[in-house]
């Protein structure tokens, strides 16, 4: 039995002082700019000194903690985290990568995080929210093993847990589909509105979250919660609002002539259609290493749908993403500058980018965009924050919440 009290569909108000946040796997401090008009963001960790660096540049060096997660010492965390946010490292559950998953040295420094949060537990002092970010690979990695292995983790910690998938593409011209595991402490309170009605629809429990869901095994579907996540309200920008009309580093003719012999049969297609429309189009465009007929031949690969492709880390030519402007016959193409990567994460031209090309993309390549971030934060995770069970019976705006979930 859980209350009936209606929920605030408003932002929350947040609380002074903001309860505390960790920032886990920080990079240049993407998660930090979504939680923080919500949380203090007190203190932060990343391994690559390229990324602290951004970090300081943008935030200061108070709170950051450089070095490896499996080996940092716990009591740097400060007293009384109200929640901790880890994306950690892809690689190895990235249909790009190499799949080894939770085993792999990159991707298995999720158990170096978790490490962390039992210390917390141990000195008395866990955090009541948790955030585990990574790409939707995590569901079906190893045929769904190293999900059941992260859930199992979470449970055997003292948590229970749901996932979202969330498409940045909700919020931006950027499709970057991400699974956010949702945690809390099993004797922490949870508003009955914050948990999705059979039935009702919910855009982020997808199938393939449901699926993955509804695959663990029984002794942890005591343990699952299917999270309420409205919609978002706005229309994301368009892909011409992002645009940096400086950056006049288009190619060569030459180089645009050697791009129409990478095209498919399909993609020219496409192209031509295009052309022969004759209005202004914007796309992107990705060059990949494709095999046909048993040979290997590099592709240029293009989209016009309004959305960028996914922003990867730039490690080799094919990780580079381009503008492509067509207008009739003339067609120009250039790479996405940082900047404008930048953009398509959510964020700010505030933020102060690291002077190398590859180091500003590799940021925006392995962050979390923002708008999601912050749209996780105001309706998921500030409300869940405030349900501290010292302060139940004091909050009129959420109304009474003794009986939990």
């Amino acid at each position: 039995m859980v209350s009936s009290e209606p929920f605030l569909d408003s932002l929350p108000v947040t609380p002074s002082p903001k309860p505390i946040a960790l920032e886990f796997f920080a990079g240049g401090g993407l998660a930090r700019l979504g939680l923080e008009p919500w949380f203090d963001v007190a203190w932060a960790n990343d391994i690559d000194p390229m990324k602290c660096a951004a970090w300081r540049a943008n935030f200061g060096a108070e709170g950051l903690i450089e070095g490896d997660v499996a080996t940092l010492d716990g009591g740097t965390i400060p007293p009384s985290p109200c929640l901790a946010w880890a994306s950690f490292p892809c690689q190895d559950l990235s249909l790009a990568g190499d799949r080894a998953g939770l085993s792999g040295r990159r991707s298995g420094t999720f158990f170096g995080f978790m490490d962390r949060l039992n210390d917390l537990a141990r000195r008395g002092d866990p955090a009541p929210v948790v955030v585990v970010e990574n790409v939707k690979g995590l569901l079906n990695s190893r045929q769904g093993a190293d999900f059941t292995h992260l859930m199992a983790a979470l449970a055997t910690a003292g948590y229970r847990a749901g996932c979202l998938e969330i498409d940045a593409a909700s919020f931006l011209p950027h499709s970057r589909p991400r699974v956010f595991i949702v945690a809390v402490r099993r004797d922490w309170p949870i508003h009955p509105a914050l948990v999705s009605k059979p039935g009702a629809p919910n855009p982020f429990l997808t199938q393939a979250v449901m699926h993955a869901m509804d695959r663990l095994p029984a002794e942890l579907q005591s343990h699952r919660v299917d999270w309420h996540l409205p919609a978002p309200d706005r229309k994301p920008p368009s892909l011409a609002d992002l645009v940096d009309h400086g950056d006049q580093t288009w190619w060569t003719q030459a180089k645009v002539a050697q791009f129409f012999t990478q095209l498919s049969p399909a993609h020219a297609a496409r192209l031509a259609a295009l052309q022969a429309d004759g209005g202004a189009h914007i796309g992107t465009m990705y060059r990949r290493i494709r095999t046909d007929q048993g040979s290997k031949h590099q592709r240029a690969e293009i989209r016009f749908d309004g959305v960028a492709g996914c922003l990867r880390t730039p490690a080799g030519g094919s990780s580079r993403q381009f503008w492509i402007m067509v207008e009739g016959n003339n067609i120009r193409i250039r790479p996405i500058n940082p900047r404008e990567a930048m953009r398509l994460m959510g964020v700010a031209d505030t933020y102060h980018l690291p002077h190398s090309t590859l180091a500003g993309l590799k940021i925006a390549g392995d962050g979390v965009a923002v708008p999601v971030v912050a749209w996780l934060s105001q309706h998921l995770l500030a409300p869940l924050a405030q349900a501290q069970p010292r302060s139940l019976h004091h909050d009129a705006r959420l109304g009474p919440m003794a009986e939990r979930i």
